[in-house]
């Protein structure tokens, strides 16, 4: 189990990009989260492991506050906590495969993750996670010769590898169209209803919120101000969708932002 409790980051520049935020992520959720550009969505995922520095409040994983870790300690957070990124965070010129096996860094000697030498076990592995998002025939390919959907499968994969009893996709999908968006989003609800981890994902599109979905948190400046399951969010009010995006938001259909709000 996830709790965040009262979690406040503000940037050197005085920006308070999270705002005493407190929500609780139960064993096998999967939880997205909503609000405009600027809310504060990014800052969360990453501050959860720390690629950001919380300013105060608790990150507690399983009862470990990992804001107190010390590096050794959150290393071993970290391989329980995979992380997608929007624009995939691949190393272009290295293989598919090199990408995916990079996922196992924290688990092996400082000394053979500089030469990237895996035991033929861990190879395997890498091999059954990019089959496992359909794309082993892709493995000895350069990372930039595949589409976007592809790299995104790559970064599934690599987050895989981790074996994490969690994973924070920050956009997984913002830059794929809505078939890629739901293939993509379909992997990843497969990996939480088939081995219980638990997602945490920032999305644009309310319609793919409500297909996704167990849980849905809504930030508006930092401001946590909405909580609800995906029922909730099906019946959301317009006072509901104003207070995460604002008073010149409008729903052009069922639960799409119109052009002048979406991110």
């Amino acid at each position: 189990m996830l709790e965040i409790k009262n979690l406040t980051k503000v940037y050197p520049d005085g920006t308070r990009a999270l705002k005493n935020v407190s929500f609780t992520v139960e064993d096998g959720d999967f939880l997205v989260v909503i609000g405009l550009s600027g809310s504060g969505k990014s800052t969360l995922l990453r501050c959860i492991n720390r690629l950001i520095e919380p300013t105060e409040g608790q990150i507690l994983l399983d009862g470990q506050d990992i804001i107190k870790a010390d590096n050794q300690e959150l290393r071993l957070i970290r391989r329980r906590i995979g992380m997608i990124f929007q624009h995939f965070n691949l190393v272009d010129r290295s293989s598919v495969l090199t990408n995916v096996l990079s996922g196992k860094l924290g688990y092996i000697t400082p000394w053979a993750s500089i030469l990237h030498k895996f035991p033929s076990k861990v190879r395997n592995e890498a091999l059954a996670a990019l089959n496992k998002v359909g794309i082993a025939d892709q493995a000895n390919k350069r990372a930039d010769e595949l589409s976007g959907g592809q790299r995104q499968r790559v970064g599934i994969a690599r987050a895989l590898m981790q074996n994490p009893s969690m994973i924070l996709a920050d956009e997984p999908v913002a830059s794929l169209d809505p078939v890629l968006a739901h293939t993509i989003l379909g992997y990843l609800e497969d990996l939480n209803k088939e081995t219980q981890i638990s997602v945490l994902c920032s999305l644009h599109y309310l319609d793919l919120v409500q297909r996704y979905a167990t849980k849905v948190i809504g930030l508006k400046d930092g401001v946590l101000v909405y909580q609800g399951d995906r029922e909730d969010i099906r019946e959301m009010t317009d006072e509901q969708f104003k207070e995460i995006y604002g008073e010149e938001a409008k729903r052009v259909s069922a639960g799409t932002l119109s052009g002048e709000v979406r991110e």
